[in-house]
This record gives C-alpha cells, structure tokens and sequence, in this order.
C-alpha cells in the first residue's frame, strides 16, 4: 500500500543553455515530453526563456529553464537579466555543438567564440550560484566518424575544463546523441546528481538485491525511464556491457510510448509489470511506487520468480516512504527503520 502522505516539495533550478541550433529544446522534448529523435526537427528556436517544471521523484520538482541561444538573448542573460537568470540555480547544463566552427580547432585554426561565451556565463554563475552543477555535452557526437569521437570528445573536454574556472574540478562533460542512448546516458547522471536522499534510496534496493538475491537492481523514473539509481551484486559488476542501463532506458521508453497506439489510456503509466524467463536469469520490471518501476535481474526458476514478486510487492510502501525523506533527514529515517 503506497502513502498519501503530502510531503514539502523541493525545488531545484536546472538551466540548459548553449548556442542557438545546439540541440537543447530537442534533447529535452525526448527526455521530458516523450518526443521521438525524428519528430524534433520540427520544433523551433526557442525565444528568450521557455520554463518547464517536472515533477521527479513525487517530492523533487525540477524548474527548467531552456534559454534561446540568439547573441542578442544571450548578451541579456549577462547584462539585465543577470542576477534573474543566474540567481538560485541548482545545476547548469551547458550543450555545445560539435560541428560548431565558432569552437576552437587548432587544426583549422577557427574562433573560440562558443568557448568566450561559455566562460562568461560560467562567471556569471559563479557570481550568483557558487554551489551549483555543472555538465557540459558535446551534441550531435553522431556526425563524427566513429574513429575520431574518441580523440574529438578528449580536445573538446580538455578546452571546456580549462574554461571552467573554479568548477573545473568538479564538472561533467559528455559525448551525446538524440540518435542513442548517450542522451539518457549524461541526463541520468544529471538528474542522480539532483536527488537528495540518494544514499537511503540505494540502501532500499540493497536490501531488495539481497532478499531476491538478484545480481542486479535498478530504479526508475516512470515518466522519462532515466536511471535514478543501481545495485548490483560481484556477479553484476562483472556484466561487461557498461552501456546497459541507458539501452535498457532508451528501449523500455519506446515500449511504454508504442503502447499507447493500443490502449484508450493517455496516461504515462501504460504497464505494471513486464517478464523475461529463461534457462539462465529471470527479469522483473515493475512499478514500484507511483514515480519509479524497479528491474530486478535474479536467479532462474518459477519459485524465485514468485518469490521476487512477492518481495517486490512488500517493498512497495517502505520505497513510497522513502521517496517523501525530506534532505537532511537520512538519519532519522535510517533510525527510524533499525539501520
């Protein structure tokens, strides 16, 4: 049985900023508003500041900010709007165009202007938001050759990092596509990074991994299927495809998406449950709170496999629980349940 408990709401400002046709408001129409990579070319350029606030998590509500890339959009975000764009600001997510000739190629001997802008708003950030996250992605990584992405993503990182400032140390930098799973890739680190009680949601699906013996546990967020968080077992960690929760993120949203051209239901919650048996593992995925499904990957046979249904049902209120832990209450909830 889920809580109905009302719980306070969190708010955390996430700005996604970059230069004007970078890919920002496509990533985000895939990642929050179930766009498909192939309908995003219609969309438009985005004028001035288009907010969208999401709600992750039952308690966590994520305020976006997907600010127009124009120069002239840009130069008021520095000037008059400064204090008001850059004030309060939980996480910055920077999108810079890898076939952009305005960044730096020593090569080619281009302009640094993407990289001048970049460095003034990290000021201006640093001005009004010092504690805030930063993640830069390198966009469109698909128009590179496979041979050269690797030796691309290393320059552009190093020239991004080295612009950075006193975030530098602490920055994250991805390669991203729309075209795969990089996309869920470096938003599922973005929005791990935003969770506040991560650690006490991880030691709820550490005890699931133990009583179903699984080798591997995953959450996630039933509206966008980024991965929250993961456990796994010595067996799991052993798994050689270290790609296989953005896949698993990319391919089970375009399930759940492709059933809704079967079922009268517009709603986001288009399955409950989902089943793989074979001779050598079993695998659940099933929704466990009213914000989160849960895949388990365990042990082969049916009395495991009802075993683990059952066990995942009586996870069920403690996991709805845990998502209404206020931050900065960890503890008294750790104490509250004997850990």
């Amino acid at each position: 049985m889920e809580t109905s408990k009302k719980v306070k709401q969190q708010k955390k400002k996430v700005l996604l900023m970059g230069k004007s046709g970078a890919g920002k408001s496509s990533m985000r129409s895939i990642i929050f508003s179930n766009h498909v990579a192939k309908d995003v070319r219609r969309l438009g350029a985005t004028i001035d500041v288009d907010k969208k606030r999401v709600k992750f998590l039952g308690n966590l509500l994520l305020d976006i900010w997907d600010c127009g890339g124009q120069d002239a959009f840009t130069e008021s975000y520095l000037t008059s709007q400064k204090s008001y764009v850059f004030g309060d600001v939980g996480v910055l997510i920077y999108v810079f165009d890898v076939e952009s000739s305005d960044f730096i190629d020593g090569a080619h001997g281009n302009s640094d202007r993407d990289l001048q802008t970049y460095g003034s708003i990290i000021s201006a950030l640093d001005e009004y938001s010092p504690n805030a996250r930063i993640f830069t992605l390198v966009h469109k990584m698909d128009l590179v050759a496979n041979e050269y992405r690797n030796e691309v993503i290393r320059s552009r990182t190093t020239a991004i990092t080295a612009r950075s400032g006193r975030f530098a140390r602490t920055i994250g930098t991805y390669a991203t596509s729309i075209w795969d799973e990089t996309l869920y890739r470096a938003w599922g680190s973005i929005v791990n990074s935003l969770i506040p009680n991560l650690d006490v949601v991880e030691d709820g699906l550490r005890d699931l991994q133990r009583v179903t013996e699984a080798e591997e546990v995953v959450l996630f967020e039933q509206n966008t299927f980024l991965t929250v968080t993961r456990v796994s077992s010595e067996v799991g960690d052993e798994n050689p495809n270290r790609d296989r929760y953005e896949r698993l993120s990319n391919i089970i949203k375009t399930f759940k998406n492709s059933l809704s051209g079967y079922t009268e239901s517009n709603s986001s919650h288009q399955f409950d449950s989902f089943t793989i048996k074979t001779l050598n593992f079993n695998l659940i995925i099933n929704r466990l709170t009213y914000n989160t499904y849960v895949l388990v990957v365990f042990p082969p046979g049916e009395a495991e496999l009802q075993c683990a249904r059952l066990n995942i049902l009586s996870a069920k209120d403690e996991f709805a629980q845990i998502e209404s832990v206020a931050e900065g209450a960890e503890d008294d909830f750790r104490n509250r349940r004997g850990k």
